[in-house]
């Protein structure tokens, strides 16, 4: 019975014997990668493996309360949309059902409340700590895993305005992955600070009423 194994120098057949022997001498010399472990860190791999994590962190701040905010981000999707680029939203939701994904057609479970495991549209709600904090993440078909989160965070000297901090993750999937972060980034250009203002006014909108 025999073996090949091709050498950096000439391919030649050898017996199973001579071919283990090579294998055990190149190993030993360190030219060759034993080990899933010694291959180091693949492009997509998470963060804990020390791989690739993407992060657009925006922020807005207005003179709204607290609480107004918080209905406001906490108001997003369904009928009301994503207060900037509507359109756009609607084209993702269209692209992902086309894929085999839920689009935008499941709505929100209530208009004016978020609880924790709610879809809301192609994402779900994965945490949440009323009235600070509020996380999202996507359901949608894409080489990785995405959040959007929202902090809400007093601001000013006073603390009479609020400051929303809105972060978007991506944990890419090989290449493609990292293609499509890539691809969607200009996006994010005009889609987020829109969406940061559409939260601000509709805030200062409620806030206003109350006064």
């Amino acid at each position: 019975m025999r073996a090949c194994v091709i050498s950096v120098q000439v391919n030649k057949c050898l017996t199973i014997r001579a071919a283990m022997d090579a294998a055990v001498a190149m190993n030993q010399s360190g030219t060759v990668e034993t080990a899933w472990s010694d291959a180091g860190v693949m492009p997509g791999d998470p963060t804990w493996a020390g791989g690739t994590l993407f992060v657009d962190r925006r922020e807005v701040v207005t003179s709204a309360t607290h609480d107004a905010v918080w209905k406001a981000v906490t108001g997003l999707g369904g009928d009301r949309g994503y207060y900037a680029c509507n359109w756009l939203w609607q084209l993702r939701g269209i692209m992902d059902r086309f894929i085999g994904g839920p689009g935008l057609r499941r709505g929100r479970r209530c208009r004016d409340e978020l609880r924790l495991g709610d879809a809301l549209d192609f994402w779900r709600v994965t945490a949440i700590d009323p009235p600070r904090r509020l996380e999202l993440t996507a359901e949608m078909k894409m080489p990785g895993r995405a959040s959007l989160s929202f902090e809400l965070k007093p601001a000013g000297a006073s603390g009479s305005g609020t400051q929303v901090v809105m972060t978007a993750s991506f944990y890419p999937q090989g290449l493609l992955g990292i293609a499509y972060w890539y691809s969607v980034v200009p996006l994010h250009g005009f889609v987020f600070p829109g969406m940061l203002k559409g939260i601000a006014r509709a805030a200062e909108g409620q806030s206003s009423k109350l006064s």
